[in-house]
């Protein structure tokens, strides 16, 4: 899962929602330096990365993805499930409109500033002024993040390609997101209790 899916399933609490956001850029024991909540949330990003990295409906996706996209394909996995997430984002929220969650969160990231990791830090600004998030909800918008992946992160992530390929297969990919998406809120659900 991408940024907007696990902020999605860290429930209303702001602390929990900055620390399934920064998952990924604290390693190893580091996360018992946080403070409680944003602790108990790196732990929940690992536990979510760890259950879709296994699910059979995830893999399917990523098996599907294999021939065009290679070693990349979970990563494009995610970023497809987000878009599929942000664009029907009121079906899994329990109503809750994309533009006021997520500036309710940026407002978190902002409030929680002095627990970010450097590199967060470092694009914070960038990510709020521009509705990162809310951009994952339409083709232009993911064009965008995955132009910014391909150039900071590798060239093989190709933007027109990929949204060619979401494109000619988005009824499928949606299928099987629709399938996976309420064993993940579930899961995710069960963790917070």
């Amino acid at each position: 899962m991408n940024y907007l899916a696990h902020i999605l399933l860290s429930g209303n609490d702001r602390r929990l929602e900055v620390g399934n956001f920064i998952g990924d850029f604290v390693k190893g024991t580091d996360y018992e330096q946080y403070p409680k909540r944003i602790k108990e949330g790196i732990l929940l990003h690992r536990a979510i990365d760890s259950f879709t990295d296994n699910h059979p409906v995830f893999l399917e996706t990523v098996d599907m993805l294999l021939p065009d996209f290679g070693r990349y394909s979970g990563i494009m996995a995610d970023m497809f499930y987000d878009y599929l997430l942000a664009s029907q984002f009121e079906k899994y929220s329990n109503g809750r409109s994309l533009k006021k969650f997520t500036r309710r969160f940026y407002s978190s990231l902002l409030l929680n500033y002095p627990w970010l990791p450097k590199q967060v830090k470092g694009f914070m600004v960038h990510f709020i002024t521009s509705d990162r998030l809310g951009e994952y909800a339409t083709y232009s918008g993911l064009y965008k993040t995955l132009s910014i992946m391909e150039r900071y992160k590798t060239d093989a992530i190709k933007p027109g390609h990929s949204l060619y390929f979401l494109e000619n297969n988005e009824e499928k990919l949606r299928e099987q997101f629709d399938r996976f998406m309420p064993e993940v809120i579930k899961f995710s659900e069960e963790k917070l209790k």
